[in-house]
């Protein structure tokens, strides 16, 4: 699907600036920017962008075009470069899709891991925090945000109601498709999210960067972190299995810190360089392929 241009209006950055699992974090000692109320206002998002973006979104995700950039990019032929360079990109992006920052994303990441690391968890997790939205480098080989960023949900089954903005989902080509409209669609009670493809964005695209190199509670971080209508609704809970119940603890731990430590006041990078150069040289390689 190539969807005309001014029904694309965020392609372009340019015009769009754009032991643990017993102890949850407390959402209000994350939170120091506002209340935890404030968080993921959809119905008086702060920037008019977010629901335009939705709009985008929702019709434009389809069970196709999942299939046609799985295998654009799951290939990972597109450039290899260093982390850091990757991060150099991300100063430039503000997420057209988040009501809650307009911070450029390498700051969001930094908040990230500085919450996580601050309540000790593993450094592991700390590195999750500091990646979960590496995948938006998608923005860099020309993608527009609405397949990049927001929230994720399965395609090819029937658009449960919890994901956010469904009403945007009258436009999308999918509707027509009787299979995929029917509960189950294309998969099968308990089939469990590895065999469920999600829209296309960052999230899948950083799993699949990483799980050669992060064990397997990270991968899940990196992977559902934006599956707000499972983790945080239980809208697909027919799809999970046993598996996946048990992984989703470590989702649920995760996502306070990617939601709640959003704040107006950037990190210092020049203090915290010399700890996050080393944390990414113990676990990743030079060069990675994007």
């Amino acid at each position: 699907m190539n969807p005309s241009p001014e029904k694309n209006p965020l392609a372009s950055l340019d015009v769009w600036e754009d032991d643990l699992l017993e102890r949850y974090p407390d959402p209000e000692s994350i939170a120091t920017g506002k209340t935890t109320e404030e968080y993921r206002n959809y119905e008086t998002p702060g920037r008019d962008s977010v629901r335009e973006f939705y709009r985008l979104n929702h019709t434009y995700q389809t069970y196709g075009f999942v299939q046609e950039k799985r295998a654009e990019y799951l290939r990972f032929d597109k450039k290899e470069m260093s982390v850091w360079n990757a991060f150099n990109f991300l100063n430039e992006l503000v997420d057209d899709s988040d009501p809650d920052t307009d911070l450029d994303q390498f700051q969001h990441l930094l908040q990230t891991s500085e919450a996580i690391r601050k309540d000790g968890h593993p450094d592991w997790m700390v590195l999750a925090g500091l990646f979960h939205d590496m995948g938006k480098v998608l923005c860099l080989f020309g993608e527009p945000q609405w397949a990049v960023v927001g929230d994720t949900f399965p395609v090819g089954c029937a658009w449960s109601d919890k994901i956010v903005y469904p009403e945007y989902f009258s436009e999308n080509p999918d509707r027509n498709n009787e299979q995929y409209q029917s509960k189950y669609g294309v998969y099968s009670e308990g089939i469990g999210l590895r065999n469920v493809h999600m829209s296309w964005g960052h999230d899948e695209y950083v799993y699949q960067m990483m799980k050669d190199y992060l064990p397997e509670p990270a991968l899940y971080m990196l992977r559902y972190h934006s599956f707000y209508s499972q983790h945080r609704e239980h809208g697909y809970d027919y799809l999970l299995d046993d598996h996946d119940r048990e992984m989703f603890k470590w989702v649920n731990l995760f996502n306070p810190y990617d939601l709640y430590s959003k704040n107006p006041t950037p990190p210092d990078w020049k203090e915290l360089k010399p700890y996050y150069e080393h944390l990414v040289a113990k676990y990743l390689p030079d060069t990675i392929r994007f």
